[in-house]
């Protein structure tokens, strides 16, 4: 038997005065003489249902067991609810504890700090905030699914182990089978007895992988888990993380923007249509107003500027940026925040970088000294998405290789889709927590993942 989920329960006005079974955890409990009120969560909604057992139907000594945390199965009749708030309630005929929960339940109050949940991530779920997350993360990724496949992309699953550097960071996990606790490096480590017989480690990006497809499919998008090995602690890092990363064949930096322009409004649209319980609740409880905030961003034009006219802005704004500005310098969350609050008033896509704080792979422009590069800017973050037109021009995809102190050895295969049939393409990534965070307004990317990865944290 399959039970309606709760969600459910509430949409449906039709049951009532039907008899249904109910499983959820106890959330709430408070005593009558005569009465008994529980609030039922099972997760799939913020809101409970509310059950009414009268103590003369229901045993005293299995109600007396019942508590905060605690898991049940309830059958009853679904009637229409007096109290202020709820439409139904359900009047138990028989109630059965599935599960107990003792005095120590670390979430026997209504309100804790993040930091605090964060030490219980394996139970934060079932609070309000955490539970509104999951299920805005749920929508957010069929929406990228939906977005993509509408436009005929196909998902391609790309290689989490990689012996490539798609960032040319650096800022890599080994993977590797050789005997780290009794071994001796002194010498130089001799990767031809380990499992791959070469240094591997865990991507940073699925991007170089799902150019090889792009390159015969047309149209492609991943969606995977990164890695990297960054030893940062801030409210804006993690170790492990997901990507979403579209690549185009046949397609410039113009379509490149396009493209992010169209996907970005997609998604915003889909959550508000599609969780508009879980948006109300962080739109009241975490940052109050930030459901208009992504319908603006649904209803504008970005607009579009290179970075040498950033540059110029922002010099003549006269502010005293705590990073000064200059031509060359990477541009800081600050930077971008200004040019999208203050300057722009909304979205901002920037090109043409110069190539000197770019990777490898992106298209160099006439002048030889930016690339065609883009990062799409918002209000209230700052960068959201990055991408480039990729360069595919074989010699100068060497040339920037080498220029970056990489061996061209390792991206041997990558060099070949230049030579064999090159085409025009593009793509971007966008980091799927940082849209959760945004989505949310979560001011800590540890708090929109099921379980956080930075250093010294992998307790769960």
């Amino acid at each position: 038997m399959v039970d309606n989920t709760i969600k459910q329960i509430l949409q449906k006005t039709d049951s009532i005065g039907s008899e249904i079974r109910v499983q959820a955890w106890v959330r709430t409990k408070r005593d009558t003489k005569e009465l008994v009120f529980i609030a039922l969560n099972d997760g799939s909604c913020m809101n409970n249902l509310q059950v009414i057992a009268e103590k003369s139907v229901i045993s005293e000594n299995v109600l007396h067991t019942l508590t905060t945390g605690a898991s049940c199965s309830v059958t009853g009749i679904l009637v229409e609810s007096p109290a202020k708030g709820q439409t139904l309630e359900l009047q138990a005929l028989s109630l059965e504890q599935l599960g107990d929960c003792p005095s120590d339940y670390p979430l026997q109050k209504k309100r804790h700090s993040f930091e605090f949940l964060r030490e219980i991530a394996h139970l934060r779920t079932r609070t309000n905030t955490f539970g509104a997350v999951a299920r805005v993360r749920n929508a957010l990724t069929i929406a990228v699914h939906s977005f993509f496949q509408e436009l005929e992309f196909f998902n391609v699953h790309t290689p989490i182990i990689t012996a490539s550097d798609a960032e040319g960071a650096g800022e890599m996990f080994q993977v590797t089978t050789l005997p780290f606790e009794t071994f001796d490096s002194s010498a130089g480590i001799d990767y031809s007895r380990d499992f791959f017989g070469k240094k591997a480690s865990l991507t940073v990006s699925g991007q170089l992988s799902a150019e090889t497809y792009a390159t015969a499919l047309g149209r492609v998008y991943t969606f995977g888990p990164t890695f990297r090995a960054e030893n940062s602690n801030t409210s804006r890092h993690l170790a492990e993380f997901w990507m979403i990363e579209p690549e185009m064949s046949f397609c410039d930096i113009n379509g490149n923007m396009d493209l992010a322009e169209d996907f970005l409004k997609y998604v915003l649209k889909y959550v508000l249509d599609n969780c508009e319980e879980d948006m109300v609740f962080f739109n009241t409880f975490i940052h109050k107003g930030i459901i208009d905030d992504l319908r603006a961003v649904i209803n504008s034009s970005f607009t579009r500027i290179s970075y040498t006219k950033a540059i110029e802005d922002l010099k003549a704004s006269s502010v005293s940026f705590e990073y000064p500005v200059s031509w060359g310098i990477d541009l800081a969350s600050e930077h971008e925040k200004y040019l999208t609050e203050e300057i722009y008033k909304g979205p901002v896509i920037i090109t043409d970088y110069p190539k000197d704080i770019k990777a490898f792979y992106m298209k160099m422009n006439g002048d030889g000294k930016t690339v065609r590069a883009m990062d799409v800017l918002v209000p209230r973050l700052g960068e959201i998405i990055g991408g480039s037109e990729r360069e595919n021009r074989y010699d100068l995809l060497l040339d920037r290789i080498k220029e970056q102190g990489l061996n061209p050895e390792d991206y041997w295969w990558y060099l070949d889709l230049r030579k064999y049939g090159t085409v025009p393409h593009a793509g971007f990534g966008l980091g799927f927590e940082r849209l959760v965070q945004y989505v949310t307004g979560m001011t800590n990317i540890r708090d929109v993942i099921p379980y956080a990865r930075s250093a010294r944290n992998c307790d769960f």
